[in-house]
């Protein structure tokens, strides 16, 4: 498993009859790889997971799954809830599906940061993959600090976390400083993605990234490699086109930006997410 570079967050696109449009599904997750990404997450949030029947996810999964298998790349699957028994059951559904599971911090249950911690330990003890801790308060209203995540790190089968808290914060910087060792930082607000690589993250999962795929994987090896001059001024450009994709609720710019581009056959959501509006369309395809 790699999670030193690039990971797309794979949209769910849809057909005119409201269906998965697996055609679509099938390109984009090799136009990813193909272009410098080291695998794909399936499930996630950008997916319209919680959309998703349970046959439509097994139906993602399979394709990904297959897709990363022939380019040799690491495969993540959205997996878990607030309930640590059933999202036990969910993991071990993953056995020989996935190269690792990404599991929010729970959310409305709004455990205490030490429930936390033996939320993911009894994880831990039962899954069959490795587990990537996601860290998104802003969603979740559970806010998990540096000195928490870095025993989350030391937990067997906790291979790293996807950091998504709306920037730069004390704790950021305190867990990039020393994180545990072989646990993966992986930047998950992708205008930060350039910021938390100088710091020292090993990566990020990135839905802006299903544009520029190429660019993105050249800023991670720049930082990488200590090229500053040339990671901080494609940091910034990337930045400022990640941002216009966020102007709206995610992924609903995008889907209109791969529609524009003839990528999928639709910019459509499912509800409650409505498309977004054309302005904001049209502001991403000038920057790119």
């Amino acid at each position: 498993m790699n999670l030193n570079g690039v990971l797309v967050p794979l949209i769910t696109p849809f057909a005119e009859d409201g269906e998965i449009a697996l055609a679509a599904l099938e390109d984009l997750a090799y136009a990813a790889l193909d272009e410098g990404a080291i695998g794909l997450v399936a499930l996630g949030t950008t997916a319209e997971a919680a959309t998703l029947a349970p046959d439509e996810r097994q139906a993602v999964v399979e394709i990904c799954g297959r897709v990363c298998r022939e380019r040799g790349a690491t495969l993540v699957v959205g997996a878990g809830s607030s309930d640590t028994r059933g999202s036990a059951a969910a993991l071990l559904a993953l056995k020989d599906r996935a190269d690792a599971a990404l599991v929010t911090v729970p959310s409305f249950v709004r455990p205490s940061e030490a429930g936390v911690l033996a939320h993911f330990a009894a994880l831990a003890q039962e899954t069959p993959v490795p587990l990537i801790v996601y860290n998104i308060p802003y969603r979740t209203g559970q806010s998990v600090g540096a000195a928490t995540l870095r025993r989350l790190g030391e937990l067997p089968m906790v291979a790293g976390v996807k950091h998504a808290v709306g920037g730069v914060d004390q704790d950021t910087v305190t867990l990039l400083a020393d994180p545990p060792e072989g646990f993966a930082v992986l930047a998950g607000d992708d205008p930060f993605f350039s910021a938390l690589l100088a710091l020292g993250a090993s990566g990020g999962i990135l839905a802006s990234a299903h544009l520029r795929t190429a660019r993105f994987a050249e800023l991670a090896a720049a930082w990488h490699a200590g090229d500053v001059a040339h990671a901080r001024t494609l940091g910034h450009r990337l930045s400022v086109m990640s941002a216009s994709l966020f102007a709206e609720p995610n992924p609903t710019v995008l889907k209109g930006v791969l529609h524009a581009q003839g990528r999928i056959p639709t910019a459509a959501v499912r509800l409650p997410l409505i498309p977004a509006s054309q302005a904001s369309v049209d502001a991403v395809l000038r920057l790119l």
